[in-house]
């Protein structure tokens, strides 16, 4: 890349000093910009993947109305700089597009998901989505569709009657469990339209190291990544975390035996959750908590075997089975999940109540 002319692009303070590597996100390049003056900031800059959002201006404007908002409650957010003709972003002479916005000092992030780091990430994401729940500008959809589960049946069922490679017979097992439950999988999509479910402004990819942490203290400061921040129903926040955060092996492990649901991540990422969301959530949303940790596996292992189906050109492979593998692994932790519906559900009820008869802030992390 041309440093020099992308940097010149934006309206940064002070010289730069060094351009290199900054974490190992899968989706968009990003980069730390460091400068020489101990007073000016620095950076961090990243080339945004238009790939995969191909609106840019789209993208960017949601992000100014989401931070600007957060920051008029008071809050600790993101600060994009501004190019020197007033936008948020900068298309390179290659078509490139690049974003800078200011390093945190002292901040990290954190992999680790344990209870104390699942009950934050529970109230941090609630808090997030109770922040934004007042937000009067619509957002866009940087990625149409990208959580609705009748979609991705039809994608599926779309798949299976195209069946490019012959593998649709191979997994009549699979097909037949999608069908079986496809209907009460769906309900979200059909809640909405019968006005009962309320689209919510979403983070839409929970985890834990899409929050960064204070370095010296280990206080929680702000939720980052914004790029999916978008109307969705509310199962997009609380069982997208579960789904990976709850689950005691990797997505792809083809070792079906070691699927399991963690209730332990379950109660401590829905006690924050719940402590945060109570004061604007609906009853039914609250009920249907259980459903959602159920709807994540569901629909990422009717995504996976779509993508099997039709050669594997979605996600990247290091075999031809793995995207099987991932399907039927997520097919396992929604049977898993399921197994606990009853549990689930009593304590989601439990918290709700005990949250509406105390503040949000408890001591609740040290107890974990």
């Amino acid at each position: 890349m041309n440093q020099k002319e992308i940097l010149h692009a934006f309206c940064i303070e002070g010289t730069v000093s060094e351009v290199k590597p900054l974490g190992n996100g899968l989706i968009n390049d990003t980069f730390l910009v460091t400068t020489t003056e101990p007073a000016a900031p620095d950076y961090v800059l990243q080339r945004i993947n238009t790939s995969i959002f191909t609106d840019v201006e789209m993208l960017q404007r949601n992000i100014e109305r989401v931070t600007e908002h957060i920051r008029g409650c008071g809050e600790a957010t993101l600060r994009f700089i501004p190019t020197r003709q007033g936008r948020t972003y900068h298309r390179d002479a290659e078509g490139n597009v690049w974003r800078i916005s200011e390093y945190i000092p002292h901040s990290t992030t954190l992999n680790e998901v344990n209870n104390v780091t699942a009950y934050e990430a529970g109230h941090a994401f609630g808090h997030f989505e109770q922040m934004l729940s007042d937000l009067t500008e619509p957002l866009g959809y940087t990625i149409p569709n990208f959580h609705n589960m009748e979609y991705r049946m039809e994608q599926l069922r779309q798949a299976v009657r195209e069946d490019p490679l012959q593998r649709a017979q191979g997994v009549s097992d699979m097909l037949d469990i999608f069908e079986r439950d496809a209907e009460r999988m769906c309900q979200g999509e059909r809640l909405h339209r019968e006005g009962r479910l309320p689209l919510r402004t979403c983070h839409c990819d929970t985890k834990v190291n899409n929050m960064l942490f204070d370095d010296r203290t280990g206080d929680f400061l702000m939720v980052i990544d914004l790029d999916t921040v978008m109307p969705s129903l509310f199962f997009s926040d609380y069982g997208d975390f579960l789904r990976t955060a709850a689950s005691t092996t990797r997505e792809d492990d083809p070792q079906l035996d070691n699927v399991h649901f963690r209730l332990d991540i379950f109660k401590a990422f829905t006690r924050g959750y719940i402590e945060s969301v109570r004061t604007f959530f609906t009853p039914l949303e609250i009920e249907l908590l259980p459903w959602a940790a159920e709807l994540f596996p569901f629909m990422q292992s009717v995504r996976f075997l779509w993508a099997y189906i039709l050669g594997n050109d979605y996600w990247k492979c290091d075999y031809p089975e793995h995207n099987l593998d991932r399907a039927r692994n997520q097919l396992r932790l929604y049977e898993e999940v399921c197994r606990h519906e009853q549990e689930m559900a009593l304590f989601c009820q439990q918290c709700y109540s005990a949250s509406n008869q105390s503040p949000v802030f408890t001591n609740e992390k040290q107890e974990l």
